[in-house]
């Protein structure tokens, strides 16, 4: 059996060759838990652009509006199991679709409890509802005065159904829900848990406004690691706990061995210094033994930040990481510049996962320790 009908017996085991040479298939397609009868007609050469599609009647009802869509991956299809996949997509999005338009609307009165509860809870509280009111988005602050936002998903058995809550939060969110709650109910459990936070968006802020974060560039109110500029091509990751935000956070040192080195010997030595009384970034800067630079200062001085190999900062969301050890070069470089720079030269060596050649720049030893994935 060639592969390509192996692969098609294996896909659509349903759909099987009514000939000996294999020009007319009948069978079953799957889709959503259910089976739909069809017939495949193909010409002698078996050239998917001269074949024939016969569905069932209700085959035909669910793709009515998709034929002219079926007829031309029909046409561009290399084979039949190629095509019966792109069927197979067409198909399920076609379900899918009826399955949206055959939803009932919600009973009268679901309109006139949102409408009193939205009044209650207060119309400066809501910043967006859809037509069907299926999708609520509620606004509050916390007591530092951030503004947050808490996306709700209504369910059409509302309130008898829980509704879906989404928010921006570095810790899971869930809803105590009974029959009798309500959208008060959701926001009062909202500016709880926005005030259990506090504490870490307090610390987290203290360091997007005091330091040259470099990672995200904006970030999220849930995203709980940041990567610090230090001078010298150098940075810290921090990976921050938003349940205890003034605790020692993960530390990660990247840059040139000369440069992050003694950081690290000054972090194991001082550790015991480390106060939870004091925010995060002073503790860091005691154990550390350090101030970190603004980043108005760095930027007008001699570090370089772009990537010495395709000269940009960012390259498919990734900044250079990558630092040559020679204290007079220290030139950043992409991780996956520096691989394809170093894999493609002649006295380049590879023990394992780390590569051993010469610096772009300064041609003195350089090595890169490949990460788990390949870059």
């Amino acid at each position: 059996m060639a592969p390509t009908e192996a692969n098609l017996l294996r896909q659509f085991p349903l759909l099987l060759p009514q000939n000996r040479t294999k020009t007319v298939y009948e069978g079953f397609i799957s889709a959503q838990g259910r089976d739909f009868h069809l017939r495949i007609l193909l010409p002698e050469d078996l050239q998917l652009k001269n074949a024939r599609l016969l569905c069932s009647w209700q085959l035909k009802t669910i793709l009515n509006g998709y034929h002219q869509i079926v007829q031309q991956r029909m046409q561009h299809a290399l084979d039949l199991m190629s095509f019966m996949m792109e069927l197979k997509m067409i198909l399920e999005v076609a379900l899918k679709n009826r399955q949206e338009l055959c939803v009932l609307p919600p009973p009268s009165h679901f309109y006139s409890v949102l409408i009193e509860e939205i009044g209650t809870l207060g119309w400066d509280k809501l910043v967006y509802v859809d037509s069907c009111f299926s999708t609520i988005k509620l606004k509050a602050e916390d007591a530092s005065g951030r503004e947050h936002l808490i996306t709700i998903k209504l369910k059409a058995k509302y309130p008898a159904e829980s509704p879906d809550c989404f928010v921006d939060f570095p810790v899971p969110f869930s809803v105590s829900w009974t029959s009798e709650s309500s959208l008060i109910s959701i926001h009062s459990q909202f500016l709880a848990a926005l005030e259990s936070l506090k504490a870490f968006w307090d610390v987290m802020d203290e360091i997007d406004e005091k330091t040259w974060v470099l990672e995200p560039q904006k970030p999220t109110r849930s995203a709980t690691a940041r990567r610090i500029a230090l001078g010298n091509n150098a940075s810290i990751n921090i990976e921050v706990d938003p349940r205890h935000p003034t605790m020692l956070p993960e530390c990660c040192f990247l840059g040139a061995d000369h440069v992050v080195k003694p950081l690290g010997i000054k972090l194991s030595r001082n550790m015991h210094l480390w106060d939870p009384e004091y925010s995060l970034l002073q503790n860091l800067k005691d154990v550390l033994e350090i101030d970190f630079p603004a980043r108005t200062i760095l930027e007008k001085s001699d570090v370089t930040m772009d990537c010495g190999i395709c000269y940009a900062y960012q390259l498919d969301g990734a900044i250079p990481d990558q630092v040559c050890n020679n204290f007079q070069c220290g030139q950043p470089f992409h991780q996956i510049c520096l691989y394809e720079w170093l894999r493609g030269l002649l006295t380049s060596r590879q023990s394992f996962n780390i590569i051993f050649g010469e610096c772009p720049y300064c041609s003195k030893p350089i090595t890169l320790k490949m990460s788990g994935r390949k870059p």
